[in-house]
């Protein structure tokens, strides 16, 4: 043969397999099993709970104010001279004091406290399913991130036939070569 006749050979095996590359057939495989893969995953919660404390009340404050005012007034009027501040002193504390006690304790309350804290808790979710397949008498098995369902739809790409004189292939365009 020629070198030009070879060349056209090449040429037409080379177009041809181009447009078997660009060429996909959409087909369907029936899907024999779907098995859902399950894994463990840890999910950081706030688990909180309420719990009733019992307190005791506040005092107003007002009965040490009275007793400080009234022991002032009482402890100025005994002393005389530079004694008289100090008994107006006296007075105020001690009427303090005797105030508060007067007033006396308030009735305890009680309230609701919430106490928070972070747990582990967890959970099985599906990562991916395990799909086996059967197309053209074959099986075959994939992994897929969604459920097919009863049906899986497959790109097929046509394979250029082996040359009949024994030759090379032409690769398709940008893939790289084998030895």
């Amino acid at each position: 043969m020629s070198n030009k006749t070879i060349r056209t050979h090449l040429l037409a095996g080379f177009m041809a397999s181009v447009a078997m590359v660009g060429a996909q057939a959409q087909e369907v495989g029936k899907v024999i099993s779907s098995t859902p893969i399950i894994q463990q995953v840890a999910v950081p919660r706030q688990v909180c709970n309420n719990q009733q404390v019992v307190t005791e009340g506040q005092k107003s404050g007002a009965g040490a104010a009275m007793g400080a005012i009234a022991g002032g007034a009482i402890g100025n009027q005994i002393g005389n001279g530079s004694g008289r501040a100090l008994a107006t002193m006296a007075g105020i504390f001690g009427g303090a004091i005797m105030g508060d006690k007067i007033e006396g304790p308030t009735a305890p309350e009680v309230r609701n406290v919430q106490n928070c804290s972070m747990q582990t808790m967890y959970e099985n979710r599906t990562m991916a399913y395990n799909v086996v397949y059967e197309f053209a008498g074959k099986q075959y098995t994939v992994q897929m991130p969604q459920d097919p369902g009863p049906t899986v739809r497959l790109q097929i790409t046509p394979m250029a036939p082996a040359p009949a004189n024994g030759g090379y292939a032409v690769p398709p365009a940008g893939s790289a070569p084998r030895y």
